[in-house]
């Protein structure tokens, strides 16, 4: 588990390439210090294994269905990649819960500043946009952001100086494929709604039968 506070921004320094999957370096400052083999690193909101480690960098492996479903694929050597080790139990959680289990790459489509901020919109899917509601969680690229708008295949964020500092975000630029996770407890609600022990669950019937309409 994550909470989408980025520690630092790492720079892949090598990617091994095969048929269905990669093998990718990351130099970093911070996040090898006390990482080992086995620990979860969250690498653009995608939680990936530490399997290899030096005192400036780790190495990780990208299987084929992470690559089918995140921007890893595009990435290149050079390039720059958020970094957050997992959560301890005794850490503050700033922003929300994440899994690092990526829902799906959206597509930046405008930069709007306002005041100090600037609005950036993203484009999903429409499946994904249920899942996303004003004043909620969202995941982008491993950033934990509060959505300020939505549309049918839509969603705004608003990012601060400081998060487009330490973060790739305020590298990004319009056509930028960024991954996407919504909040998990969104995803249990559907369920919840849909089935219980077996059967229909909550809907506008399983309400009124129960005093709530």
């Amino acid at each position: 588990m994550f909470t989408g506070i980025i520690e630092e921004i790492g720079i892949i320094t090598n990617i091994e390439r095969t048929a269905n999957s990669c093998k990718i370096a990351i130099s970093a400052k911070k996040i090898p210090d006390d990482c080992k083999l086995g620990d979860s690193i969250s690498v653009n909101g995608t939680c990936l294994t530490v399997t290899k480690r030096s005192d400036n960098s780790f190495v990780a492996d990208v299987m084929a269905e992470t690559i089918r479903r995140t921007n890893l694929e595009t990435l290149k050597s050079g390039d720059k990649v958020n970094l957050e080790r997992s959560l301890r139990p005794s850490d503050r959680l700033g922003g929300h819960i994440v899994a690092g289990h990526v829902d799906e790459v959206g597509r930046i489509i405008s930069f709007v500043p306002e005041g100090i901020a600037t609005l950036m919109t993203i484009s999903v899917s429409s499946d994904l946009m249920r899942y996303l509601a004003v004043k909620g969680s969202v995941c982008v690229d491993g950033v934990s952001l509060t959505v300020t708008e939505v549309t049918d295949t839509s969603f705004q964020v608003s990012l601060i100086p400081f998060t487009k500092e330490i973060t790739t975000l305020g590298l990004k630029q319009i056509g930028d494929m960024v991954n996407i996770e919504a909040d998990m407890l969104a995803r249990y609600v559907e369920r919840l709604m849909m089935f219980q022990d077996g059967k229909k669950g909550i809907d506008e019937e399983f309400l009124k039968t129960y005093g709530f309409l």
